[in-house]
């Protein structure tokens, strides 16, 4: 079956970016393309420690972020940044997600409550 015979399909939406916490997450490192720290992360996204240190091992694991632990004076700091093919990944996804947007808009456009048997349902 090709892409013709399943408009709704949306092949391009990754499984690993369809969550939340993980989209909040790849949201903000596409913007802050150096990095940012665990804690300025945690507190952007509103996350846990463990809920944002489990997204982040989750796109680790598929190489969408990379994350450097700082030692030296003070606290180890953790910076994370999104790779080039996260970004890539990421961004590909995005534009999926509009064109989602854009067939809801679309379709729902030229639907007709009454002749598809919603008002009935109501």
């Amino acid at each position: 079956m090709n892409c013709g015979d399943a408009p709704f399909a949306y092949s391009g939406l990754e499984r690993i970016f369809h969550e939340r916490g993980r989209l909040a997450v790849c949201t903000c490192l596409v913007a802050n393309p150096a990095g940012m720290r665990f804690t300025e992360l945690q507190d952007a996204c509103a996350l846990t420690d463990g809920n944002l240190n489990r997204h982040l091992h989750a796109l680790a694991e598929v190489g969408v972020v990379e994350m450097e632990r700082i030692t030296g004076r003070g606290r180890p700091a953790t910076t994370v940044r999104i790779t080039v093919d996260g970004r890539r990944r990421f961004l590909a996804y995005i534009d999926e997600l509009e064109s989602v947007v854009r067939d809801v808009h679309e379709r729902s456009a030229h639907a007709s409550p009454v002749a598809d048997g919603w008002a009935a349902q109501s």
